[in-house]
This record gives structure tokens, sequence and C-alpha cells, in this order.
């Protein structure tokens, strides 16, 4: 993305395309063309700004943006398009919760119970795009290895990540296995 207006279109207008031939090369549904004459449309259609505030809203959920090096008129931009901003940081949400965590769920969910399925899912979302993102953010902040050390030695963010790694553990061990294999396991992780 780039101030040049004329540039930001032929970008987006490229990626629809270039999206519709991996599609078409990978042999996959019709109905998903929809994706790529959607991105080319918006390209021909949309406000340049408006793009570029829904990418930086992508770019926030995964961690790798820092409003701090924006100049003030992309500061005042992204004031304007607030919800622009808003609707990127969900939709790759939901994009990488449809990528790795609705997978991991189904692939659960023949394994064991909904129960089970859900909250495997619903821990791995959370820590992957919830609190990842943010420890990045505040690693590219801050010196790493304060972020790293800061992180590590707070007893009570330790305690509540082996409390709930054990009780996930547990579940999932008693959920899946059969029950001599998950005594034989909880007894070589107590010693």
């Amino acid at each position: 993305m780039s101030g040049n207006e004329l540039q930001t279109r032929a970008a987006i207008c490229g990626t629809g395309v270039l999206l519709a031939l991996l599609f078409f090369l990978a042999c996959l549904p019709p109905v998903l063309l929809i994706v790529p004459v959607a991105i080319l449309f918006l390209g021909l259609v949309a406000d340049p700004m408006e793009t570029l505030s829904v990418w930086y809203g992508m770019l926030n959920t995964i961690g790798i943006f820092d409003l701090a090096a924006l100049c003030d008129s992309g500061k005042a931009n992204l004031a304007e398009k607030r919800h622009y901003f808003w609707f990127g940081e969900v939709a790759m949400a939901a994009v990488l919760a449809g990528i790795i965590a609705f997978p991991l769920g189904l692939w659960l969910a023949k394994q064991a119970d909904p129960a089970v399925a859900f909250t495997g899912a619903a821990l791995l979302f959370l820590i992957l795009f919830v609190f990842l993102p943010k420890i990045v953010r505040h690693g590219m902040r801050e010196d790493t290895d304060a972020a790293i050390d800061a992180f590590g030695k707070n007893e009570h963010v330790r305690k509540v990540f082996w409390a709930a790694f054990v009780a996930v553990t547990g579940l999932v061990l008693a959920r899946i296995v059969d029950p001599a294999t998950a005594q034989e396991i909880v007894r070589a992780i107590a010693g």
C-alpha cells in the first residue's frame, strides 16, 4: 500500500486476479471465486484510504502493526476510518479461526464430545490470536528481553497458565484416550 492511489488500486486488483488464478489452478469449487471477484471489485470501487485502514486492522490482529510508526496524516486517517480498521481486525480473526481453530474443533469433535472440542479450539484461538499478538506488540514497543522476563517472572501468569494447561490436558486425556493409558501418562508426569 502506498500513498499513490493508482498503485494502491492496481495492487488490490492484482491481488484479486492472482487469487482467482490460484483458485482456478487449485481446482477449487467455482463458488469460491466470489472472494477474488470481491477483492477485484473493491480495488476498482473502494477508497484506497479505507482499504489501507482495513489492511492496518488485519496486520494489527496478528500483532505486526505499530501505530507509532504512522505519520500524523496516517493517524488522522485511522481516526476517521476507525470502523474500517475494526472491520479488518474482525475479518482477520475470522480468517485465522477458520484456518486453524475450526478444523481443530472438528477434529476434536470426532475424538471427544463437543464440549472438549469447543474448549480446545477456543483456547487455541485465544492463545494464538488474542494473547500472543498482545505480547508481540508489547515486545515491539519495549525491549524484547525485558518483555520476556516480565512475562516469565510474573507468578500469577505462570500459575494461571499451568492451571489451565493441566485442566485442559486432563479433560482431553479423560475423553480421548482409554483410562489405562491416561493413568500411565499421569504417573509419568507425576514422577
